[in-house]
């Protein structure tokens, strides 16, 4: 909204920076000289004890020369309350005495509407705070006093009480001259259908008004103290000055407070808001009764980046969290996500910070959990993958999700994640041969079954893995190939997902190729056919730092393949993809059978022993020179990698104790 020529001018004329800056500081008097305008203070921004922060109210700007903060009125507004610019300029302007200009005759009379009915809304409050002094609200105190609130609480929450009367509020207010239409547009009474007199909404409730971000009572929340009544929180219904939908409860205080907290708490309800509030956590709000709306959560976001959803560990509270997740992925940005801290089951934040105080609730906002997390639980949790259906049923479900995400890096930068976190569920099966499963919650995080960091010993002192000799050369061959052929066809790439994943990598530089790859194709095949490849080596090229199709097609042999190029018969790409794949396991097998052997041998072995060794390593170097060029039976690598096991338990491994 643009305002007139002039009007900040005459705004700032009117407006004591000393009187907005007070409200604030306590004025060093022996430095301060008020009669030039002339003031000094402990600066409100940083922690110090000295008065380092001048006010020259004749200039109207204030400096520190401690963190050297420096602006006007409205930019001090705007730092301390934690408010944006025209909301500052509506609370200097109201303190000034100056309308705001409105844009146009319509909304001036809208915003005259809404004036009168928080002028009723006030006169609300005040009969509700008197009413729970009242003979009637015995046990209401009672209540209130059970769940631990102090008289100074009751009164910063302006908490009141309604009666059981019908009709006590309205002739409360009537009898103010306030008229029946306002009474009832207000929310505050409701008109029968038969036209009789109108009647209470509130009645038999503890009272929690509802303020606006600019102070002003727009609604009312009310808790019965009949444990039979049809509602046990009961909100205003919806008016010219209340949006369910648009409204956070406590969200002034909580503003101002995130301002210096930096920091944000998003809790389930009142009572959970106001006890994080008696425990020193200001920064809190809360929705009014449902869940977490896509307006709410803008408002969420423009108080903090990064709030912490805080939900109770119950069912519900949980199910509310994953809910969340499908309304903010949309919506996130660079630097814009939420966290989770799910409480322990059976307690919300007033329970416990009661039983185990303050430091416990801060200590379980200190470990909240960033939303992918919360993620990769829900889609996890309780389930079983011990079949490639199911796993691939989870690469769906969780590709689905992430292409939700809008900003194509914070898109790509979830599947990365999720991508570490899917390596690690489906690592090389363990011992127990248990099956792969999702992990229940542990204090909020994940078991995962750890994939192996690089090549076992064993491999690393093979013959594979020695510099100068062929297999070795033969399996950077093989791993290139391998590489090239799903680069350049990410939707086979996806095909043989799970086997790239727990293949092992000789070459390092080719592992970490590998990594990118997986880390960057969720995003990739989120993309149209036909820019899915280009989108693929963009984003591993972001990764490594280099360009990695230069690099895998710098072997003449891995070059010159036609089955590996772009447009290549997808049929026959599979094909070879699928058998360089199956030989690198064959190859590392025999590597690992080999090693495992010569450990066992603690005595002199015997020729036959030496000549079984010499055996299967022909049958690792025939595989060897077979990748790429291979016309024979696809089966031939299994039946070599059989044949090598033969040889290595046949009686020959025996230890030959000395004589």
């Amino acid at each position: 909204m643009s305002l007139p020529a002039g009007f900040l001018d005459d705004l700032r004329e009117r407006t004591s920076l000393t009187q907005v800056v007070g409200r604030k500081v306590m004025w060093d008097n022996k430095k301060s000289n008020p009669g030039k305008g002339d003031m000094w203070a402990p600066c409100p921004f940083h922690q110090e004890k000295t008065a380092s922060f001048h006010v020259d109210d004749r200039k109207g700007f204030y400096y520190c020369f401690g963190c050297h903060a420096k602006g006007d009125a409205i930019g001090f507004v705007k730092e301390t309350e934690n408010v944006g610019f025209m909301e500052a300029i509506e609370i200097l302007a109201r303190e000034a005495g100056m309308p705001v200009p409105k844009s146009s005759p319509q909304e001036q009379e809208r915003a005259d509407v809404r004036k009168t009915l928080a002028d009723v809304m006030e006169q609300a409050v005040k009969f509700y705070r008197l009413q729970l002094h009242s003979a009637k609200a015995a046990e209401a105190r009672a209540y209130l006093e059970k769940r631990g609130l102090p008289e100074s609480t009751l009164e910063c929450f302006e908490i009141g009480f309604a009666s059981d009367a019908r009709t006590a509020l309205f002739e409360a207010l009537t009898g103010k001259n306030i008229p029946v239409e306002k009474i009832i547009e207000a929310g505050l009474c409701i008109k029968p259908d038969d036209g009789g007199k109108p009647y209470d909404r509130f009645r038999g409730r503890i009272m929690f008004p509802i303020r606006d971000a600019r102070g002003r009572c727009i609604a009312f929340g009310g808790r019965a103290l009949d444990p039979n009544a049809r509602a046990k929180y009961l909100n205003s219904n919806e008016t010219p000055l209340f949006d369910k939908g648009r409204s956070l409860y406590n969200h002034g205080p909580a503003r101002e407070a995130s301002g210096k907290a930096n920091a944000l708490i998003v809790a389930e309800g009142y009572m959970d808001v106001i006890a994080l509030a008696q425990a020193g956590f200001n920064h809190s709000v809360a929705p009014l009764g449902t869940a977490i709306t896509e307006n709410q959560l803008a408002m969420i976001w423009r108080i903090c980046p990064e709030p912490v959803i805080a939900l109770d560990g119950d069912k519900a509270g949980i199910q509310a969290a994953r809910r969340l997740i499908d309304l903010a992925l949309p919506l996130l940005e660079a630097g814009k996500s939420l966290r989770f801290c799910i409480l322990p089951e059976g307690l919300d934040p007033d329970d416990l910070i009661r039983s185990q105080g303050a430091e416990a609730m801060q200590k379980l906002l200190d470990t909240a959990q960033p939303m992918v997390d919360l993620l990769w639980q829900r889609e996890t949790e309780g389930k079983i993958f011990d079949s490639p259906e199911r796993r691939s049923a989870l690469d769906a479900s969780l590709r689905n999700a992430i292409k939700l995400i809008k900003d194509p890096n914070l898109r790509s930068h979830y599947g990365a994640a999720i991508n570490e976190r899917r390596q690690a569920l489906f690592a090389p099966a363990r011992k127990d041969n248990k099956p792969w499963q999702g992990s229940p919650r542990q204090g909020g995080k994940p078991w995962k079954n750890r994939a192996p960091s690089g090549p076992t010993q064993s491999a690393k002192s093979s013959m594979l893995a020695q510099s100068n000799a062929g297999p070795a050369t033969d399996a950077r061959v093989r791993e290139c190939a391998i590489l090239l052929g799903c680069i350049n066809h990410p939707q086979l790439a996806e095909k043989f997902e799970t086997q790239l994943e727990r293949v092992r990598f000789l070459s390092p530089d080719l592992q970490q190729i590998r990594d990118a790859l997986l880390s960057s194709l969720p995003e990739a095949l989120s993309m149209p056919d036909a820019q899915q490849n280009e989108h693929l080596t963009q984003a591993m090229q972001a990764t490594l730092g280099f360009a990695p199709i230069q690099k895998l097609s710098s072997i003449g042999q891995v070059r010159a393949n036609p089955y590996l190029h772009i447009g290549a018969n997808t049929t026959l790409v599979a094909q070879a993809i699928k058998e360089e794949l199956a030989k690198q396991v064959t190859v590392l097998g025999i590597v690992d059978e080999i090693e495992d052997a010569k450990k066992e041998i603690t005595g002199i072995a015997d020729e036959g022993l030496t000549w079984r060794i010499s055996e299967a390593r022909k049958e690792q170097d025939k595989i060897s020179r077979e990748s790429l060029n291979d016309d024979s039976d696809k089966n031939s690598d299994d039946n070599s990698l059989s044949s090598a096991r033969r040889l290595l338990n046949q009686e020959g491994w025996k230890k030959k104790k000395r004589r």
